[in-house]
């Protein structure tokens, strides 16, 4: 997914094919217009009333309309206002978020509301607030499932609808990268690291991105120091993922880049380990095998882990049958 910023002169005067585009995604929703009362028939929303809008939206020089689209179809759009008219309210906004309905229930929402708190992120806001209407619990249910918080019950500016307001904490973002280390077995490295917030994990050797690094040089240096191992180079991308979690006492968003290798089976060497492993909250170390994964209770990240190892061993199975042909 990616976002399109639509500008005020294209608002004006939007191109028919994105116009159509438009109508169709508002009127896949009818049934949130039935709700929030923005149109006059919900089952009737009409081109000329989203290019009005849109128009009356992006007359606010604060507003920023975000047109999402994933394999070349409009799927969402997102509204934000990055000053409220409040000068007591010193967060930016979501106005809107919406997603076409024949596309929902397949990540796009969060995807697209990651999209924009990392836009806000990025441009050095520390948190982002939004309001739902009182009458659209799914709407509540799916914010605070992404960690907004209720901060206030009141009506809204425009139509004086009860609303529910919600804020989210902005976290600083880190760039890191892991190396899932493998022995001849197929089990895995892990260490366990403290943590402030989830009260400790289990998680493979890596850490945040120093300078200019790019993610595999990061999680070479990272192995390194922190298992004395230099016979060892990470391989392929095994997967990415994206973490809220604190470190050193800041609370940061995290997108790490999780590689793959293998390696004998052995234990952490070398005279800096322990001030390695005392910087970074590093506490125990253990081969994990796939059935142990599984079964686990304590708290493993990726909590995937297990299965994206068997699919894994599965592709390279399969790759080297193809090479025996």
């Amino acid at each position: 997914m990616f976002l399109e910023p639509l500008t005020p002169t294209e608002a004006g005067a939007l191109p028919g094919e994105l116009l159509t585009e438009l109508t169709a995604l508002y009127a896949s929703n009818h049934a949130f217009h039935a709700l929030s009362g923005d149109f006059p028939d919900p089952e009737d929303i009409r081109p000329e009333q989203v290019a009005t809008a849109l128009a009356d939206e992006l007359a606010d020089p604060n507003t920023e309309v975000l047109l999402a689209r994933s394999a070349g179809r409009l799927v969402g759009i997102a509204i934000t206002l990055g000053a409220h008219p409040d000068p007591a309210d010193d967060d930016p906004w979501i106005g809107l978020l919406m997603i076409d309905a024949a596309q929902q229930q397949q990540g796009h929402g969060r995807q697209l509301a990651s999209l924009v708190e990392n836009r806000f992120r990025e441009s050095g806001r520390t948190a982002l607030r939004l309001a739902v209407l009182d009458n659209n619990p799914q709407g509540l249910a799916f914010w605070t499932a992404l960690g907004y918080d209720v901060i206030d019950h009141r009506q809204d500016r425009q139509l004086g609808r009860p609303c529910t307001v919600l804020r989210k904490q902005l976290r600083t973002p880190r760039h890191a990268a892991r190396v899932a280390v493998l022995d001849p077995t197929g089990s895995v490295f892990l260490f366990r690291y403290d943590d402030s917030e989830s009260g400790g994990f289990w998680a493979l050797p890596g850490g945040g991105l120093e300078g200019d690094e790019t993610p595999r040089e990061g999680a070479l240096r990272e192995l390194h120091e922190e298992t004395g191992w230099t016979d060892l180079a990470p391989g392929p991308l095994l997967t990415t993922r994206e973490a809220d979690f604190t470190v050193s006492g800041t609370p940061v968003h995290q997108h790490e880049r999780i590689y793959v290798t293998h390696g004998p089976h052995r234990e952490p060497t070398g005279p800096d380990l322990p001030a390695a492993h005392a910087e970074d909250g590093i506490r125990a170390w253990r081969w994990w095998t796939r059935e142990e994964l599984r079964g686990t209770t304590e708290t493993v990240w990726p909590a995937e882990l297990a299965g994206l190892l068997d699919e894994l061993e599965e592709r390279e199975e399969r790759e080297g049958e193809g090479e025996g042909r």
